[in-house]
């Protein structure tokens, strides 16, 4: 099947598709965002970026990051699972005699 080929079904999936999911009335869904989808997918539920070149059929791994980026979730989720460093936070706590001064401007 030709890249014309996989394209033209795909828009006729998305047409036949669309009166039951009224959001996609519009959408321009491409090849390219089935195959980005998927490794966003597949890198939420887990898996490495290895894994995902080998589903994708790329050769290096660094093929693949043009798919896959970490998403916002991802990173708070990566944020929540570091440890404590030991270390209290610090604030800011400006003397009075840089208040009497901002005061001043």
């Amino acid at each position: 099947m030709t890249r014309a080929n996989v394209t033209q079904r795909l828009a006729l999936v998305v047409v036949a598709a669309t009166p039951g999911i009224p959001s996609l009335t519009g959408s321009r869904i491409s090849p390219h965002t089935i195959r980005h989808t998927t490794a966003m997918h597949l890198l939420q539920s887990g898996e490495s970026i290895e894994g995902i070149a080998l589903w994708l059929g790329h050769e290096s791994p660094t093929t693949t990051h043009q798919y896959v980026e970490a998403n916002l979730v991802m990173k708070e989720k990566t944020l929540a699972n570091l440890q404590d460093p030991g270390t209290a936070a610090k604030r800011f706590r400006a003397s009075d005699s840089l208040l009497e001064f901002l005061k001043t401007l």
